[in-house]
C-alpha cells in the first residue's frame, strides 16, 4: 500500500501524534495508530517518534499501512437456522449476538466459522477472512442473510447489491412517535468526525444513503417501524432513525440508552434492558437467484426478545 502523507496544520492546537493519525485516516483506530507508531510504520519528518509526541504545526507525518496478515477461519460446529440452500447459495436467519465474519477481536464464533462447518464449499472471492459473504448485518441485529457458495453466485449477488435491486425489509422498535405515518430519509453517511466507531449523517465524506419507513404500530413512548433499504450503508438504519429523533430501543451507540429513563412503564423498561441489543430485525430478503435467475424471497418472524415487547405493548393497548 502507498504511504499516506499528512501535514499537521500550522494553525491547529497541539495534538498527540497517535490522536492526529487516528483522526486523519478513517480506517485507522487509535490503538491501530499506536501500533503503527511503535513499529516504525508512522514517522514524523522521516523519523520514528513516540505516540505521545505533541505535534505543533508543519510536521510531515508519513503512515504506511501494512497489508492484512493472511488468516484462515476454522470450521466450528455452531447451530444455524438455514432457510434455503442449493449448490450456489445458502440463506440463513442469523441470531442476534453473532458476528458475520472474523475480524479484530472476533477470530472465531462467527457466522463464517459456522458456515465453513456446514457447507465446506463457500466461495473464496470475498477474501480469506470472509469467504462467501456478499453483505452483512450488525452483530446485534438479527435476521436474513444470503451467502454465496460459488464465485459465479458471489459475482451475481454483488451486482444486484451494487444496483440496489435487492429487496430488504427491516422491523425496528424506536423511541417516540413519528409525526407522519411514512416517509423517506436521505443523507450522506460516513465515519463520525469525532467518534471513530460511529457513523454519521454529518460526516465530511461519505456515501448517499436512502431509507424508506412506515409506521406499523404506535404505543406509549414506543413505535414499531417497517423500513425498506434503498441503499445499504454501515449502520444506515441506526443512524437515520437516531438523527431523526427516534433511536432504536437499547441502541447504546446511537442514543437509545439515554432515552430509556424517559419511559414510565417499569415492566417495559426491564424488557428493554433484558434485550441488551438494538431492536432491529432484517425481516425480508428478496433477490434473483444469481445462477438460475428465479426470484426468491425469504421472510422471518421477529425474534422472541422483540416479539415479546410488541406483544406486551399490544396487550396494554387493548387494555
Amino acid at each position: 500500500m502507498e504511504p499516506i502523507e499528512l501535514t499537521f496544520p500550522c494553525d491547529a492546537d497541539p495534538e498527540r501524534l497517535d490522536s492526529f493519525i487516528a483522526r486523519s485516516v478513517p480506517e485507522i483506530t487509535r490503538s491501530a495508530a499506536l501500533r503503527l507508531i511503535e513499529t516504525g510504520q508512522a514517522t514524523v519528518n522521516g523519523q520514528p517518534q513516540k505516540p505521545s509526541l505533541k505535534l505543533k504545526g508543519g510536521e510531515a507525518v508519513t503512515v504506511t499501512i501494512p497489508p492484512p496478515a493472511p488468516a484462515q477461519p476454522q470450521p466450528e460446529e455452531i447451530p444455524l437456522e438455514v432457510l434455503y440452500e442449493d449448490s450456489d447459495i445458502v440463506v440463513v436467519n442469523k441470531g442476534a449476538g453473532m458476528v458475520v465474519h472474523p475480524g479484530a477481536g472476533n477470530a472465531d464464533g462467527t457466522l463464517v466459522n459456522a458456515l465453513l462447518a456446514h457447507c465446506k464449499d463457500l466461495s473464496g472471492i470475498g477474501g480469506e477472512l470472509r469467504p462467501g459473504i456478499v453483505h452483512r448485518i450488525d452483530k446485534d441485529t438479527s435476521g436474513t442473510l444470503v451467502i454465496a457458495k460459488s464465485d459465479r453466485a458471489h459475482n451475481g449477488l454483488a451486482d444486484q447489491f451494487k444496483v440496489h435491486s435487492i429487496k430488504r425489509i427491516y422491523l425496528a422498535l424506536v423511541y417516540g412517535s413519528p409525526k407522519e405515518d411514512r416517509g423517506r430519509i436521505e443523507s450522506v453517511i460516513g465515519r463520525h468526525p469525532v467518534e471513530r466507531k460511529k457513523m454519521s449523517g454529518k460526516a465530511r465524506h461519505g456515501k448517499n444513503a436512502i431509507t424508506h419507513w412506515r409506521v406499523e404500530g404506535r404505543y406509549p413512548g414506543v413505535t414499531l417501524v417497517r423500513l425498506r433499504l434503498e441503499t445499504g450503508r454501515t449502520h444506515q438504519i441506526r443512524v437515520h432513525l437516531s438523527e431523526a429523533g427516534h433511536p432504536l430501543l437499547a441502541d447504546e451507540v446511537y442514543g437509545g440508552g439515554s432515552r430509556l429513563a424517559q419511559l414510565k412503564d417499569p415492566v417495559l423498561k426491564q424488557m428493554i434492558k433484558a434485550m441488551g441489543r438494538q431492536a432491529l430485525h432484517a425481516k425480508t430478503l428478496g433477490f434473483l437467484h444469481p445462477v438460475t435467475g428465479e426470484y426468491l424471497e425469504f421472510d422471518t418472524e421477529l425474534p422472541p426478545d422483540m416479539a415479546g415487547i410488541v406483544a406486551y405493548l399490544e396487550e396494554k393497548n387493548r387494555g
